[in-house]
């Protein structure tokens, strides 16, 4: 699960760059999604830490690879989208190990993330939409994102 803090830290570190990237721009509905975005995968390494602690194990946070700009909009989304992929699948594997441990803490502890993990994918396959529609008109996408009703970051 230690790695699992890792690759938490490691989202939040990308949706940061995403946001950076959007802000540069003045597109501040699609920076204060990612900065909440990166705000929340913060929060879910916490919850991992937290349950190591709780549960006795011992916490090593590993090093987190560094965030990748993007070449465009439709980029940063579609690698959100590939990045929640990747972390739906290491949770479901962490699932699995649990599951053949019998440790049904962990499980339930793990459920959380599997249930969050659908959200995260509808979320970003919606704006990755959305996006794509826009082309190069991200006002489009600005309004589509104020019109959700989200508060700014």
């Amino acid at each position: 699960m230690n790695d699992q803090v890792g690759r938490e830290l490691g989202a939040s570190s990308q949706y940061l760059q995403l946001a950076s990237y959007f802000a540069r721009d003045n597109l501040r509905e699609l920076a204060a999604f990612f900065f909440r975005q990166a705000d929340e995968e913060r929060e879910h390494a916490v919850k991992f830490v937290h349950y190591l602690v709780d549960t006795g194990g011992k916490v090593a946070i590993p090093q987190v690879m560094a965030a990748q700009d993007v070449a465009s909009a439709e980029a940063g989304v579609q690698a959100a989208l590939d990045g929640e992929l990747k972390v739906t699948e290491q949770i479901n594997d962490l699932s699995a190990i649990a599951a053949e441990d019998q440790d049904y803490a962990a499980l339930r502890f793990l459920g959380w993330f599997s249930e969050e993990q659908v959200e995260e994918i509808s979320t970003m396959s919606e704006l990755l939409s959305v996006v794509r529609r826009a082309g190069d008109q991200l006002l489009l996408v600005e309004e589509y994102l104020s019109r959700r009703g989200e508060p700014h970051a």
